[in-house]
């Protein structure tokens, strides 16, 4: 959502129009889940996702009319039986989504989220959902620190306040009724971050893949002519770094993914040693078996333990046949998914001294 926000605050710096399209509630097998967003700008272009088909092109259809009108909307969505079938959707369920238009005034607001990304903290931004915007024509939001602290004009009363809390615990928005209108509450939190190491091919496809799915990206290789925003314009950030000394850069995130894709398997084994002790959610490391069974004999003579080996998904990557660059990206992504969602632990793999 990381980048949601950043393209609101260059719009709303801008002065230009924009729309911004929330799944608000969710039931049964729709396409997205309840969270969901779309921000539609003035020339029509979008970024993010609500359901795509029929859903979306009737998004971006009423996004003009409130854009034009600057008052906000709701769309119901029954995706089931011919709804579904007409959308050419094999998802069905029921999606309400909500629609409202972003003007200038609404910059702070979206500034302090970004601030909140940044430094790492956890907030909520709750939203007035009501066809009724306050006397300036805009929707009422505020910003929920996780300490209590409140940026805007909604005084949450206790229940809000709780509701609010356990939204910043699940990480998951909730939707509650406020004040005889209803009240969305919306988890805002820094992304995890993923250290890829290694600029070759498959790491130009993992990175943009994995900017798109939520995560902050920063490419680390020893070489700069491959290590450039020429060859990574999504990327978070940039190392032109020696392998033997990104230890000493990488700040201990319990929530941080590393996936070791470098050129060769020193390199590979380098980076294998250092990021080993480190507190992460994820390492990976792509190559045979044979050669991660190489490296594990090194690094056990070396004192580190069976338990650090344990946690390091090796091979890397879901086993879907991947064989390609781009293939292979996609593997390593969605095994990055998988971990993020339900903390899947390394699958057991035999592997001899």
């Amino acid at each position: 959502m990381k980048r949601l926000y950043q393209e609101i605050v260059k719009i709303l710096s801008q002065r230009e129009k924009a729309v911004l399209a929330t799944v608000i509630q969710q039931s049964g097998s729709a396409p997205r889940k309840g969270g969901a967003q779309m921000l539609i700008r003035e020339d029509g272009s979008f970024l993010g996702s609500v359901g795509g088909g029929r859903l979306e092109a009737d998004v971006l259809r009423e996004a003009r009319t409130v854009m034009t009108e600057g008052k906000t909307k709701f769309l119901d969505f029954p995706l089931t039986g011919t709804e579904v079938a007409e959308a050419g959707m094999i998802c069905g369920g029921d999606v309400e989504l909500f629609l409202e238009p972003l003007p200038p005034a609404l910059m702070d607001i979206f500034t302090q989220i970004l601030e909140v990304q940044k430094k790492g903290e956890e907030a909520v931004l709750a939203t007035i959902i009501s066809e009724e915007p306050n006397k300036e024509g805009l929707t009422r939001k505020s910003l929920l620190s996780s300490q209590g602290n409140t940026i805007g004009p909604i005084a949450l009363d206790p229940k809000a306040r709780q509701s609010a809390q356990k939204v910043i615990k699940e990480k998951r928005p909730q939707l509650i009724p406020y004040e005889g209108k209803r009240l969305y509450l919306e988890p805002i939190f820094a992304e995890p971050t993923l250290y890829i190491f290694g600029a070759g091919h498959i790491s130009r496809s993992i990175a943009p893949v994995a900017s798109l799915v939520g995560f902050q990206v920063v490419v680390i290789d020893d070489r700069a002519e491959f290590a450039s925003r020429e060859h990574f314009p999504l990327a978070d950030e940039i190392w032109v770094e020696e392998f033997e000394a990104v230890g000493r850069r990488i700040e201990p995130d319990e929530q941080a993914y590393m996936v070791i894709v470098t050129r060769g398997h020193t390199h590979d084994y380098t980076v294998l040693k250092q990021v080993l002790p480190m507190k992460s959610r994820y390492i990976g490391m792509i190559g045979s078996s044979r050669k991660r069974n190489t490296i594990y004999k090194k690094l056990l003579q070396e004192g580190h333990t069976q338990k650090e080996l344990d946690r390091v998904y090796a091979p890397i990557g879901l086993a879907i046949g991947a064989e390609t660059p781009e293939e292979i990206a996609v593997s390593i992504v969605a095994e990055l998914i998988q971990v993020r969602g339900v903390g899947k632990p390394p699958p057991e793999k035999e592997w001899k001294v």
